[in-house]
């Protein structure tokens, strides 16, 4: 049996990641449990675009440490939207 393929980004040996944008768009923020811990898959935001939605979720299980963008910000695809230590 082979073993997994990492994900991008995941044989870095620093515990901090970044939360990228999927889409061009106005970022939405969705309610962050007050820890700032996230799983992995979990929606922190929405980008909104012409009549585009798109979730913005966590690639990692960790901790958000910092939103890089503010609510009503327009955003471009691939820009940091926030960064979190991994658990």
């Amino acid at each position: 049996m082979s073993a997994p393929v990492p994900l991008h980004g995941e044989t870095l040996l620093v515990p901090e990641r970044v939360i990228i944008a999927p889409a061009v768009g106005v970022f939405r923020s969705r309610k962050v449990d007050p820890s700032g811990a996230v799983c992995e898959g979990d929606e922190i935001g929405v980008v909104e675009g012409p009549g585009t939605s798109e979730s913005v979720r966590s690639p990692f299980e960790g901790t958000i440490m910092g939103m890089l963008v503010q609510p009503g910000e327009r955003l471009r695809q691939g820009q940091p939207v926030a960064w979190l230590r991994v658990a």
